[in-house]
């Protein structure tokens, strides 16, 4: 999937010095952001864990290996769905690092018995690795992570196990997930524990994770700060670049429901994860309750 102003808590997100593009002057967030994305792939190693992961980054200019943006930016781990490959996932995960986040997506748990627990420590490693990258020397992320800016997120199972990896990691901000299934452990009984801002988006027409019995019940189960956002004519599949066999279809098209997903990600993510209140009215107010695509539930 193609993937900010004074922050009122802890973080200033750099303007990349070149080029007018301000983070202020892109009027819609699900539209590019102010950097050019990066990505590398490589093996991430920490807290007892290793995997390879794809990881996106604010960078100097678009594409692999490219030298990260000035400035530091928070880290986001992300859980891929059941059986599908995080290049189903590049649009999106490449849009959150144009608006300044790094985002680490896991390989692991790829196959037909997934471990969901320990793609839950995954995505903790995931985010520990991050950490320990902005005090290496040399890494390629030395001096480039808010350390103390860290966000999970995930599709399907992987937004089921961004829930469990929040419930086991305090340093965790923020959650925002899309179409978030239940998992073995409970995804829905970890929730009740989670007491960070959680954003679950859903799709209306989900026919695999069926909104009334995996997004609701995690939902209904978390303590505010909350949101369930539902993409009106959504389905489960509509959130990955392409299908795969057995998926399912809505009734608005992936374009559509992809750019939903990626403005609600972002907004969701400036505000809670980056402490950019300017955000605060587009996921909490009257812009984010009359929305005309995608009803909203919450509380703060």
């Amino acid at each position: 999937m193609a993937v900010a102003v004074a922050a009122a808590l802890t973080l200033v997100l750099p303007v990349p010095a070149a080029g007018p593009a301000a983070a202020a002057s892109v009027a819609d967030p699900s539209a590019p952001g102010p950097y050019a994305a990066g990505y590398v792939d490589t093996t991430v190693s920490a807290a007892g864990r290793s995997f390879s992961a794809r990881i996106t980054y604010p960078a100097t200019a678009a594409g692999n290996g490219q030298p990260v943006a000035a400035g530091r930016f928070p880290a986001i781990a992300f859980g891929h769905g059941f059986l599908q490959g995080v290049s189903k996932y590049a649009s999106t995960l490449s849009h959150l690092s144009t608006w300044g986040f790094i985002v680490i997506a896991p390989t692991s748990q790829g196959g037909f018995a997934p471990d969901h627990s320990a793609f839950a420590d995954d995505l903790n490693a995931a985010l520990t690795w991050a950490v320990t990258q902005d005090t290496t020397a040399g890494a390629r992320f030395a001096g480039h992570v808010s350390v103390d800016r860290l966000g999970l997120s995930g599709h399907s199972m992987g937004g089921g196990a961004s829930i469990l990896a929040a419930a086991r990691n305090p340093k965790v901000v923020t959650v925002a997930n899309l179409a978030a299934a239940e998992t073995n452990p409970s995804a829905k009984a970890a929730a009740a524990t989670v007491t960070v801002p959680v954003q679950l988006i859903a799709g209306e027409r989900d026919g695999i994770a069926p909104v009334a019995d995996h997004q609701r019940p995690i939902y209904l189960a978390k303590p505010p700060a909350k949101q369930l956002r539902t993409i009106k004519g959504g389905s489960h599949c509509g959130f990955m670049d392409s299908g795969s066999l057995f998926c399912d279809s809505g009734t608005i098209s992936r374009t559509t429901q992809l750019q939903l997903a990626r403005r609600l990600l972002t907004e969701w993510f400036l505000r809670h994860l980056a402490g950019d209140t300017s955000y605060d009215d587009a996921v909490w107010g009257t812009s984010a309750r009359n929305d005309p695509q995608v009803t909203f539930e919450g509380e703060r």
